[in-house]
């Protein structure tokens, strides 16, 4: 969950040849240290051997290492608590409880965590995206223009100066999170229901 900035765009008609790129890009062996690359690879479902892939375009990116970290070595709470759920001994009993009255519980955390913690918390992870050169290009859109005929264009030189702002004042993230809160309790399918019910 920690983004970078690289500035490379990938096109691909074979979905697994370009997700072998992507993770050769990013420093992992594809049909190694990526078990669905190499299930879809075996499969004939694409090709996820970089070495018989033809590459056009920027050939020095391939040759980059981009040292992202693994799978599993930066888990965040939600992410940990995610694989015990998907994966692990929560599966059963959270896949029974979404078929009770616990269910909107689920919704009830993920706004918890998310809005009223994580956001907040990790504001300052947000703001150095925002005033990343793709941050400052969204929040600049409307007055940026390239010419749609003019197609040697390499991109933006100019991204803008000013960057994307958002309100970082935690009480009014806060209260804002509470009314999401409040949304998903109300617009809930075991409450929902009922409710329509009643007005029939």
């Amino acid at each position: 969950m920690v983004p970078h900035v690289k500035n490379v765009i990938l096109a691909s008609a074979d979905q697994v040849a370009i997700d072998a790129v992507a993770a050769k890009l990013m420093g992992f062996d594809p049909l190694k240290d990526c078990k669905y690359i190499r299930l879809a690879h075996d499969a004939g479902l694409g090709c996820g051997d970089v070495r018989q892939i033809e590459i056009v375009g920027d050939l020095d990116a391939l040759d980059e290492k981009w040292n992202f970290a693994g799978p599993f070595k930066k888990m965040t709470f939600a992410s940990k608590c995610q694989h015990l759920i998907y994966w692990g001994p929560l599966k059963k009993p959270v896949e029974w409880s979404l078929k009770t009255i616990l269910a909107p519980w689920s919704y009830m955390a993920s706004v918890i965590y998310h809005d009223m913690y994580w956001y907040p918390k990790n504001y300052g992870r947000v703001e150095e995206i925002l005033n990343s050169d793709w941050g400052r290009l969204f929040a600049n859109w409307e007055q940026l223009e390239l010419s749609p005929d003019d197609l040697s264009v390499p991109g933006w030189n100019d991204v803008g100066d000013k960057p994307l702002r958002l309100d970082k004042e935690t009480r009014k993230m806060i209260r804002k999170a509470f009314r999401v809160l409040g949304t998903a309790i109300k617009e809930a399918p075991e409450f929902h229901a009922k409710k329509a019910k009643n007005i029939r």
